[in-house]
């Protein structure tokens, strides 16, 4: 995976689903990368505990973001394909935090494995995302492809 500053995937956020919940990009390295969002009204369900959708999302943002990091951006983009989340435990406060690591890197298809703990470490929810990797030339949506560091 190619390394990048955390400024340079802020740049992403602005005008996404992700500005929407808050989500900050916190760290990264050559098999990971890493966000945290609040847990607050923007990502909450009617209980008051982390809506499973905002943490659907947390995990589909990284993984896609790394597997966007994993491939030759000049010829090739990246699509979710099926996204899979169990959840674990509720989470009331603060932040939920994800380390999404890649399972496969291969020419056509990734694997991606999100863990989301609390503030405490805590376990809250495991997701995996399946990722398609396809020529880029005249796929829809390109600008905001062309925007990943």
């Amino acid at each position: 995976m190619r390394i990048v500053s955390l400024e340079s995937l802020q740049t992403l956020i602005p005008n996404t689903l992700m500005e929407n919940l808050g989500l900050e990009f916190t760290g990264m390295g050559e098999d990971w990368i890493a966000a945290r969002m609040p847990v607050d009204r923007r990502t909450c369900q009617t209980y008051g505990i982390l809506h499973g959708g905002a943490s659907a999302a947390l995990i589909e943002s990284l993984a896609s973001v790394g597997a966007q990091l994993s491939i030759d951006r000049d010829a090739m983009r990246c699509f979710g394909l099926e996204l899979n989340a169990n959840h674990l435990r509720a989470v009331q406060k603060g932040y939920v935090h994800g380390v999404a690591r890649p399972v496969h890197v291969g020419r056509t298809t990734q694997v991606w494995d999100v863990r989301l703990h609390d503030d405490a470490e805590r376990l809250t929810c495991v997701g995996r995302l399946t990722v398609a990797v396809r020529p880029k030339e005249g796929a829809p949506g390109q600008a905001l492809v062309d925007k990943v560091p």
